[in-house]
């Protein structure tokens, strides 16, 4: 994400206001954490500017937030002053949160220039999205899925009273895995991270009720594990690592860590679960990957083919590969072609 700058500004942002600070808090190490940051660094900031209204920054950040998630459940990145209005947001209200929420401009069908909104990235409207899902349940005990109003919305989501938070979570979960092209991984990101104590701590200096979140952190957990063992793609999987990151479980990857370390990963059998774990921990190395050699992870308990495959995901960042001595077959030429 640091290719991004938008995320580089948002990093900066926070990191500055912390670092500066003589009694500075714990320094961000999820996504979650550091949104959630930012978007108390925003309310600040709006705190500085000329405007009175009668609306607090709780109502202003749940009316964002509804606003996200529901156009993030749409697809749509741009929406309308109607659709402000929709979520009880006044379009001046909207430009007093310009960190969050900015007015665009573009030239509609050629003959006039229509007033278009969106938030300044994605990821930003992802953060409110699952905020808004999040204390809906947490507060009104209300699931947002299950608007049978919404037809676009029960297309995406079972419609099904939840009870507790962990079912809410394994309903996301289930359904982000359906999408195709990952639209809601972030989301899901985010969701799962905002039941965290520490950034229930931090929702507090934000919002005056932040709701009862007490609820089996460790059951979430397993069903991410067993998601991750029922998954074929490493690649895929990607993400479930990130939700696990975000909920401060690191068992798999310190698994994968401990066999790196002693050598031991040629001569073990790796699950698949173990799999996806090795693709993760190479991909978030700090270490760059020049050339990256595939011989050092054959051994006698895999085929060179099926190395090759599940390994996939790190090839495609790598910028060469080693692959002589490896033995492998033209039966991987198909998927080193799609690669390359």
């Amino acid at each position: 994400m640091c290719h991004i700058p938008v995320f580089c500004w948002i990093s900066a942002a926070v990191l500055e206001k912390m670092l500066s600070q003589a009694e500075s808090g714990e320094i961000p190490k999820t996504l979650t954490q550091m949104y959630t940051h930012f978007l108390i660094l925003q309310t600040n900031i709006k705190h500085q500017k000329d405007y009175e209204k009668k609306v607090t920054d709780e109502d202003m950040v749940l009316k964002l937030g509804k606003l996200a998630f529901q156009q993030l459940m749409k697809g749509n990145l741009i929406f309308y002053d109607e659709d402000l209005r929709e979520c009880g947001i006044a379009v001046t209200e909207a430009a007093v949160y310009s960190g969050l929420c900015t007015q665009i401009f573009r030239e509609e069908l050629g003959l006039y220039q229509g007033k278009v909104f969106c938030f300044v990235h994605l990821s930003l409207q992802e953060h409110l999205a699952a905020l808004y899902v999040h204390l809906s349940f947490t507060v009104k005990r209300r699931n947002v899925f299950d608007q049978t109003i919404q037809r676009w919305l029960s297309k995406i989501f079972n419609q099904k009273k939840y009870n507790s938070l962990s079912e809410l979570h394994q309903s996301a979960l289930k359904n982000a895995l359906k999408s195709e092209n990952g639209h809601l991984d972030l989301f899901l990101r985010f969701l799962l991270g905002l039941s965290v104590e520490s950034n229930q701590t931090l929702l507090g200096k934000l919002l005056t009720q932040t709701g009862n979140c007490s609820y089996n952190i460790e059951k979430t957990v397993q069903f991410i594990k067993q998601k991750i063992r029922e998954n074929r793609s490493p690649e895929k999987s990607i993400n479930l690592f990130h939700c696990l990151n975000e909920l401060g479980d690191d068992s798999l990857i310190q698994e994968i860590q401990d066999y790196l370390k002693s050598g031991e990963i040629r001569e073990t059998k790796l699950s698949s679960s173990q799999w996806s774990a090795l693709v993760y921990v190479l991909l978030t190395s700090e270490q760059k990957m020049d050339v990256f050699d595939l011989k050092q992870f054959n051994g006698a308990q895999h085929t060179a083919d099926d190395v090759l495959q599940n390994l996939l995901p790190v090839v495609k960042e790598s910028r060469s590969v080693r692959l002589c001595g490896c033995n492998l077959t033209a039966q991987s030429c198909e998927s080193l072609s799609s690669v390359l």
